[in-house]
């Protein structure tokens, strides 16, 4: 392991070797459990939230799309930037940095009398995010020697998996029976917890041995190539002739930063993404499968609140536990899928749970508009749930085992980091599948009625609202709500063709692992 300079390493007076200072331990698992699921149920909660913040802002599709997008983006980009940061200045401060951007962007979230302050406000909360998603972990792995950080960091997963399940249901409850604006003022109280018990009981820590210079050109190539290429995908779906030229141009100059990102780790005294981990057979198919699965994941997630919502006129509480079969297949399941990778390597388990939620996708194909939950949506998140459930944990051990001991933290971050910027792409390409398919038909829908002039302005001025559009005309309701569905079962179609890909990578992947060298 990397040399840290830790107080807590070692055995305490009357504790217990592997373990961090009796004092110390259980608040060091709190205050990193709270902070985490601040990250985490932002991620789920906000997704609910969209609706109500739809209409309070008279946003359009496009517009609540940044809602989401302007986190992920940065969250993706600097996340490996930020847990660099943690091992150079200061694990603690760095975790901390970002405790009190996200709780400040939170309250401006909370206060934004716009769209546009409220997509800048989410941006900053995406770094804090960056800053305090690697120093969770970072902080435990610190703290507690080898005999005791499984056990942490295990607790530390069952919390931050719990919490993330009852985020959504709280934060439905939030917007239903008090405002949208009551998702983010929520994190303030939990992120002030947080500061005071990491001022109190949790320990400096660094790695002594690590690089004094950090990779800023690297993060900023990363950060215009993915913001680039969003919002040229984002915009596309709005866009008047006169722009497309334009759009073309800064997606082609995102994909050059790209590109020119990986010319820059590749000689890079210390890169934030260390390339020669992808001469892995495994490290490469496992990191290609994450993309694949957690893609389309992402991208029905996002879309399904607004489905239920605004299309099947449920309440917000409703539509946040609605997810809750999936969430705890997933928490209850993991510990054994894990042991279907000893008894069976990780290729089978991976193969079965992706076909398992490509089947899972498949059937949110099935319903229409109206039927009880037990009956359209259930059975499909179930079924996805089963899929991912099994896919999980044989894809974390993947990852963790096709490289040396001592970069396997590197090479989590570089998973994690995949599958954000897998959520990031996806939400930006499935939202302009889903406006194709919404416009297509509405156009059909609209050309076969006898509508006044009035209603018929009415709705073509609302086309970017999508389902969230205020119309008062029942006929014209309807035919938004078909248009809606017929867009989203084209995005539900590309997932299912992203999920049956990604049982292909499983193929490729070894049943044991032969971890990659520098020198090889």
């Amino acid at each position: 392991m990397m040399p840290i300079k830790s107080p807590c390493e070692g055995s305490a007076p009357g504790g217990t070797a592997g373990s961090v200072q009796p004092c110390r331990g259980p608040w060091v698992l709190i205050a990193t459990i709270l902070a985490s699921s601040m990250a985490f149920i932002d991620g789920t909660v906000v997704n609910v939230a969209l609706p109500a913040l739809q209409a309070g802002l008279h946003a359009s599709a496009t517009d609540i799309q940044w809602v989401v997008e302007s986190y992920a983006l940065l969250l993706a980009s600097l996340l490996l930037l930020g847990g660099s940061l943690g091992d150079l200045y200061g694990r603690r401060r760095i975790f901390l940095a970002g405790v009190l951007l996200f709780a400040i962007g939170s309250s401006w979230c909370g206060l934004a009398t716009s769209i546009s302050s409220l997509i800048l406000a989410r941006g900053l909360q995406g770094i804090g995010a960056a800053f305090l998603v690697p120093g969770s972990l970072a902080i435990i792995s610190a703290s507690y020697v080898e005999s005791g950080r499984g056990r942490a960091i295990g607790t530390w997963s069952g919390f931050t998996a719990i919490t993330t399940a009852i985020g959504p249901v709280l934060g439905g409850w939030l917007v239903e029976h008090a405002s949208w604006r009551w998702v983010f003022f929520i994190n303030l109280p939990i992120a002030i917890i947080v500061i005071l018990l990491s001022l109190w009981r949790v320990p400096e820590s660094r790695n002594e041995d690590a690089s004094k210079s950090l990779d800023w050109l690297g993060a900023a190539l990363a950060t215009f190539g993915l913001g680039a290429i969003t919002y040229s995908l984002i915009e596309a779906s709005t866009t008047t002739s006169g722009r497309e030229a334009t759009l073309w141009a800064l997606g082609l100059a995102g994909v050059s930063a790209l590109l020119s990102f990986l010319v820059v780790e590749s000689r890079s005294s210390a890169p934030m993404v260390s390339l020669h981990l992808f001469r892995s057979r495994n490290f490469s198919a496992a990191n290609l499968l994450t993309f694949l699965l957690y893609a389309p994941l992402s991208g029905i997630l996002f879309f399904f609140p607004l489905d239920l919502i605004q299309v099947q006129h449920y309440s917000a509480t409703q539509a946040g536990a609605s997810l809750l079969p999936f969430i705890l297949l997933i928490f209850l399941l993991s510990r054994w899928s894990g042991g279907l990778v000893a008894r069976y390597g990780a290729k089978r388990p991976l193969t079965v749970g992706s076909l398992v939620a490509a089947s899972g996708f498949a059937l949110f194909l099935r319903p229409g508009i109206g039927g009880s939950y037990w009956t359209t949506f259930f059975p499909a998140v179930v079924v996805l749930g089963i899929g991912m459930a099994i896919s999980v944990a044989p894809l974390t051990t993947t990852v963790m085992e096709s490289v040396p001991t001592q970069e396997a933290g590197v090479a989590s971050g570089v998973n994690n980091a995949i599958s954000r910027i897998a959520g990031l792409l996806a939400v930006a390409v499935f939202g302009l599948i889903l406006s194709a398919g919404f416009n297509r038909t509405l156009s059909h829908s609209l050309a076969q009625m006898q509508l006044s002039p009035s209603v018929r302005q009415s709705a073509e001025m609302q086309r970017s609202k999508l389902a969230g559009a205020q119309i008062s005309e029942p006929i014209v309701r309807r035919a938004f709500d078909e248009a809606f569905i017929s867009g989203y079962r084209d995005v539900i179609w590309v997932s299912v063709g992203m999920a049956l890909l990604s049982t292909l990578s499983a193929q490729v992947i070894e049943s044991k692992w032969r971890p990659v060298n520098d020198g090889d």
